[in-house]
């Protein structure tokens, strides 16, 4: 699944590490995100767009 992780992530200047303690995961798990290797589960998916303050379509695309 296509995503804009990675570009939300840079503008805030955080790097994986910094995202990955944010959302209780490790960086591991946000690199596999960011590189459409992972779809994360909705509860995550939910929690990353809490963090972010966008809707999860926003984020996520098909």
């Amino acid at each position: 699944m296509k995503n804009k992780l990675k570009v939300l992530r840079a503008e805030r200047d955080w790097t994986q590490a910094d995202l990955a303690e944010r959302l209780d995961v490790s960086r591991q798990t946000i690199n596999a995100i960011e590189k459409d290797k992972y779809d994360p589960r909705l509860s995550l998916a939910y929690k990353i767009s809490s963090l972010f303050d966008l809707k999860v379509e926003e984020i996520f695309l098909r």
